[in-house]
């Protein structure tokens, strides 16, 4: 229960100090490079992601391909 309540006394002081550090101009410059280096992130994430989608919806594509063709010629 200990560690909740200094949990909590921490993330309140955090955000405490960075309200007052934002209200300075190299506060706000400093949370602009972050927020834009956090959107850069993300982007990468999801480019990452759609690349490898379309890798494994590629694959899966051959794949039925393949089982497709084996069973024409199975049935033949």
């Amino acid at each position: 229960m200990k560690g909740l309540l200094l949990l909590t006394v921490g993330v309140a002081a955090g955000f405490a100090i960075a309200h007052q550090v934002s209200k300075t101009p190299e506060g706000q410059k400093f949370f602009a490079d972050v927020d834009k280096k956090a959107k850069d992130f993300g982007d990468a994430v999801v480019q990452g992601y759609k690349s490898r989608e379309a890798e494994l919806k590629q694959t899966v594509d051959g794949v039925v391909s393949d089982i497709g063709a084996r069973a024409r010629t199975a049935a033949k």
